[in-house]
């Protein structure tokens, strides 16, 4: 499928915060530097310098000091593996995930997952140190597990960084038990071509609406030049476009021109545009993109599809 010329695989980078764990001094001297405002808790045993407040920096610091306390063989895993890996997640969890061959304590630290059981040495890799499940099983995990909406984002990010789809078809068919139908109705559904989890999102309002599915990094030729739409039907001549709120703020009049000239190209080339932000919800992207589709594109009542919907729980 074209891509937009410079669409990379990038992927998010993995922060390497300042960990200290507390075994590793008295306690008078955590106390004091807590007290004294130079660390902040983390986690369960596991401090970092104050203004660290990345919500990825704090997995993996926790990760770190679950890593570091736990004596039998474990992988960390789900969106904790996610994170390690780089991906886009629709939002970061304040728990760590943790494959391994025993059942969970029901005294341990309850922000930590326990998850069975260990996987296979294939599928355990290493990152910054820390043992961590592949790329294609965080992403079969994060599917089985995460409401629908999270899991397509994680698998978009995963293709995107170079998962192959094959690989990712692969675990999926093979899975079985809770989430694993929906696991194999988003791994068919994720697309490369999302560049961040609003993306993502906003793909995600006509999936589930039972909207034919639309395509990611529309080509629009146009008098003036050829532009690349975020996403859009070309039959039916309507682009929708992700506006995030840096793409605006203390931008140069050149770059506010630019855009008001290719926004009046698209319109002159036939082409309809809706601009989502932040602002808005799974509902009132469909509602907009709708008073702008030619008559008879959708069927009367579209059925929306019911492994994505609702937004929560599995099946």
């Amino acid at each position: 499928m074209p891509r937009r010329p410079g669409s990379s695989s990038a992927v998010l980078p993995v922060p390497r915060p300042v960990v200290v764990h507390a075994d590793e001094h008295p306690s008078w001297v955590v106390a004091r530097q807590v007290a004294a405002g130079a660390w902040t808790r983390a986690g369960c045993g596991v401090y970092v310098p104050a203004g660290v407040s990345d919500p990825r920096a704090l997995v993996v610091a926790r990760a770190a000091g679950v890593h570091r306390r736990t004596r039998a063989r474990h992988v960390l895993s789900h969106t904790t593996a996610a994170v390690l890996h780089g991906l886009a997640l629709w939002e970061v969890e304040p728990v760590t995930h943790l494959r391994h061959a025993h059942r969970g304590s029901g005294s341990a630290d309850p922000s930590v997952r326990h998850h069975r059981p260990l996987p296979p040495d294939e599928h355990v890799t290493d990152v910054i140190g820390l043992p961590v499940t592949d790329l294609a099983l965080t992403v079969r995990d994060c599917l089985a597990a995460l409401p629908p909406l999270a899991g397509l984002v994680v698998a978009d990010s995963a293709l995107r960084a170079g998962l192959p789809r094959s690989r990712l078809e692969e675990l999926v068919t093979a899975a079985r038990g809770p989430g694993s139908a929906r696991a194999r109705l988003l791994a068919a559904l994720a697309d490369d071509g999302a560049e961040s989890a609003r993306e993502s999102m906003t793909r995600f309002a006509f999936l589930r609406a039972g909207w034919p599915p639309p395509l990611t990094q529309v080509r629009v030729a146009t008098p003036r030049a050829v532009y690349w739409a975020d996403l859009g039907w070309p039959d039916w001549r309507v682009a929708v476009e992700y506006d995030g709120i840096g793409k605006y703020a203390d931008a140069p009049r050149h770059k506010l021109l630019e855009e008001k000239l290719r926004r009046d190209a698209f319109a002159e080339a036939g082409w309809q545009t809706v601009h989502v932000t932040a602002a808005d919800t799974l509902t009132t992207i469909l509602d907009r993109t709708r008073r702008v589709l030619p008559p008879g594109a959708l069927p009367p009542t579209p059925r929306p599809h019911p492994l994505l919907s609702p937004l929560t729980g599995r099946r």
